[in-house]
């Protein structure tokens, strides 16, 4: 019988935590039955298999980050809807660094549950960047390229960055330079004529 009170949101938030502290790459099921109290094949009750564990934590990790995006964006628009979302998403990952790991695992293509999720956390970015007045076409670039951005600084500074130069300074300087980039464009290239529809995702 599982242990009273455990169930599958349980394992999820619990294997969340521990993969903050172990490194997503090191979440076994042992690890995570020694730290709900129960024996290994007890979790199986729960998730089917390891890879079903890691896709759990992945899609629990990507609704977070669109919580904590979407209110960082509220009441804001181009330069300070970007910059509110830069940082927020820099610490989100500093301090879940685990689940930070866990989200960005593409979903597989079959995983329409997962997929709508993504689409929810990315659609908060186009949102942001449509406010810079770009064509349609380079809303999605100015998404990849801000994704690139936060993924690419985020995954290097913790081992990576040696200079004796503050890392929040750094990049600061890299979203603004980013956003005058935006600012740089939508003055050439004019407003779009429509807005991104549902599936038009970057």
């Amino acid at each position: 019988m599982p242990r009273a009170g455990l169930d599958r949101a349980t394992v999820i938030a619990a294997a969340s935590e521990l993969a903050d502290e172990v490194g997503f790459a090191g979440l076994t099921m042992g690890l995570l039955a020694e730290r709900v109290g129960v024996r290994t094949p007890s979790l199986y009750k729960h998730v089917d298999s390891l890879d079903a564990l890691q896709r759990g934590v992945g899609l629990q990790a990507v609704r977070d980050i669109g919580a904590v995006l979407t209110r960082a964006a509220v009441g804001r628009s181009g330069p300070d809807a970007v910059r509110a979302i830069a940082e927020t998403y820099r610490k989100w990952a500093l301090d879940h660094p685990g689940r930070y790991a866990a989200s960005v695992r593409a979903p597989r293509p079959e995983d329409e549950e997962y997929q709508a999720v993504a689409y929810e956390a990315v659609q908060i970015l186009v949102d942001a960047v449509a406010g810079f007045g770009l064509t349609d076409e380079r809303v999605i670039d100015a998404v990849r390229a801000l994704r690139t951005v936060i993924h690419g600084f985020v995954g290097l500074e913790n081992d990576a960055f040696r200079m004796e130069r503050d890392n929040a300074e750094s990049y600061r300087f890299v979203v603004d330079s980013l956003i005058s980039g935006m600012q740089a464009e939508a003055a050439v290239g004019g407003p779009g004529t429509a807005p991104l529809h549902a599936g038009e995702g970057s």
